[in-house]
């Protein structure tokens, strides 16, 4: 059975059987019919005398509209709602369905959202009237981890992110290896935080180009700043901006899709790499180098990179090292993985470990763990033939001194109280492409921020801004998280920690009267920009899913910011 509304939906009962607490009622927009139940926030059932009452309560989408087989998921309050009852008195299956009654309530703002996707979209809070506003600027770890400690532990706030790219996650979907998607999982977490009937999405708006920190600071009670590290650290060496060096940075960006990353094109032509560095970036790198392509066709590598990797001539991978072995950045499992990698094997210097197994029991035990790895890859290497595979040569004791065509010269060192000086002797590496993985430094998106250009982070203390005036006061009201406040340190498990602490912060000083919230706040205003809200990066997450389906990819990822835009509606 079948009932229509003058709002264009129709909604559909079975037309025969029990109506039972497991049965599907649909939802049809356009041509296809959707379980209803997938719309709802859930069912309750009473059983009195042997009647049974389903009750289903769902919402249209949130800005009208559906596109037919997407799963609904409950909107962000203020919209129109919708309740279906029904009832049927159990008596025998051969008596006829009593009629089903079909209630619509609260129908007040559909006609404002209308049934179709327009290029900026007012999101409408649960809550009329909020007194405490943030807004979270990056959608990264750090915004998202920080909008839930928020979310959790404020009272009647509204938290609105907003992000330069039409896409969120940030360092997740843009910087985590593509044969790592376990690590990727922490997306389903912020996905949770984002659907917060409190919190909303604002993709495709830059700080410093579509609204500038001061317009924040007037629309919000408090600003935290989360947009991370998007430049690198330099070698400072002549020729370092030759073609064939470039940045690990880049080079993840390129393999992962970040937007203008695709035009690229590293020349994988030579025999050789030599990456300065020797964190889990350098060994990420190093792993999408030689790993076989079959190995990284069913991950969401781009087409263009698997392309280009599917000719690369690589057969070498030099991972170089100022300090010793004791003191290297990478850990245990990106040195398990490298280790077991098909048709690779991992060829280490003797003369790097002298005197390092007498120390083993000193050492607290992550680095005891990691070390006896690497004693014990080194003791296993001599079995090893020394043909017919691609090899990792991490190197150790050496620091870069001079950059030139097909080689890269480095002065050997020595340690001194845990610091690498060189000494005069120098060795010179084969080097068809140099990548540079020495760190990264954030940029200073406004010209409101104080922001250390040495550094390269926020000054701040404990995640409260210092003003600009270059004293130690904080500036009330502006905040900073993840690398853009501590640099690039740690894993995801650290920016968590950092974020948590810094919207803890928030919450005291709201409490403490620290910030004033007794007036209320407008929040981010539109206007006409070409705003991405989170229904949008929806349409951009199916079709990208979609997409790489048909690949044999979990997702298959836009890399146009055109396109995504195009996608997502706007």
């Amino acid at each position: 059975m079948s009932y229509s509304s003058r709002f264009g939906f129709d909604f559909h009962l079975p037309d025969e059987g029990w109506c039972y607490p497991k049965d599907d009622m649909f939802f049809r927009r356009s041509a296809e019919w959707v379980p209803l139940e997938s719309a709802g926030v859930g069912r309750s059932f009473a059983n009195t005398n042997s009647v049974i009452y389903p009750r289903i309560t769902g919402m249209v989408p949130r800005y009208g509209g559906h596109v037919p087989g997407e799963i609904f998921k409950p909107p962000i309050g203020g919209m129109c709602q919708f309740t279906i009852t029904t009832r049927k008195r159990k008596q025998t299956q051969d008596k006829r369905r009593k009629r089903k009654v079909l209630d619509m309530t609260s129908l007040l703002s559909i006609c404002r959202r209308g049934f179709h996707t327009s290029s900026v979209r007012q999101q409408i809070i649960q809550s009329a009237t909020p007194t405490k506003r943030i807004c979270i600027v990056g959608a990264g770890p750090a915004g998202f981890y920080a909008a839930q400690h928020l979310l959790k532990n404020l009272n009647d706030c509204v938290v609105d992110i907003v992000e330069k790219l039409p896409v969120p996650f940030g360092l997740v979907r843009f910087g985590v290896a593509p044969d790592h998607p376990e690590v990727k999982n922490v997306i389903n977490t912020f996905t949770k935080t984002a659907e917060h009937p409190s919190l909303r999405f604002f993709g495709n708006v830059a700080l410093g180009t579509d609204v500038s920190l001061q317009e924040l600071r007037n629309q919000y009670h408090a600003v935290l700043l989360t947009y991370g590290s998007d430049q690198d650290r330099e070698l400072q060496l002549e020729n370092e901006q030759q073609s064939h060096v470039i940045s690990a940075r880049k080079f993840v960006a390129w393999y992962n899709g970040l937007p203008g990353a695709e035009n690229l094109e590293p020349d994988l032509s030579g025999r050789d790499v030599t990456i300065v560095g020797q964190g889990n970036v350098a060994v990420d790198v190093a792993r999408m180098l030689l790993s076989p392509l079959d190995a990284l066709r069913s991950t969401d590598t781009t087409e263009y990179a698997l392309e280009a990797l599917s000719r690369s001539q690589v057969e070498r991978v030099h991972l170089v090292g100022r300090r010793g072995p004791l003191q290297a950045a990478f850990t245990i499992k990106e040195l398990r993985e490298m280790l077991k990698l098909p048709n690779v094997q991992t060829r280490w210097r003797s003369d790097d470990f002298s005197g390092i197994a007498n120390q083993v029991e000193q050492l607290q035990r992550p680095r005891k763990r990691l070390t006896e790895l690497m004693l014990k890859s080194l003791k296993e290497q001599e079995k090893l033939s020394s043909s017919g595979s691609k090899q990792f040569l991490p190197i150790f004791l050496r620091a870069p001194k001079s950059i030139a065509e097909g080689e890269m010269e480095f002065s050997v060192t020595e340690l001194q109280q845990d610091s690498a000086v060189p000494t005069d002797a120098i060795e010179r590496l084969p080097a068809n492409l140099i990548l540079r993985s020495i760190g990264y430094k954030s940029s200073c998106a406004d010209a409101d921020i104080s922001f250390d250009a040495r550094r390269g982070h926020v000054r701040n203390r404990e995640g409260r801004v210092l003003k600009l005036d270059a004293s130690d006061s904080v500036d009330a009201g502006l905040y900073v998280a993840g690398w853009l406040g501590t640099g690039p340190t740690g894993v995801i498990l650290t920016t968590m920690s950092g974020a948590f602490a810094v919207a803890k912060n928030i919450c005291e000083d709201m409490a403490a009267n620290a910030l004033d919230t007794s007036t209320s706040k407008p929040g981010f205003e539109a206007d006409d920009k070409r705003v991405v809200t989170w229904d949008g990066w929806r349409r951009i997450n199916d079709f990208e899913i979609e997409t790489g389906k048909a690949k044999g990819k979990p997702r298959e990822k836009i890399v146009s910011i055109a396109e995504m835009l195009r996608v997502a509606g706007v």
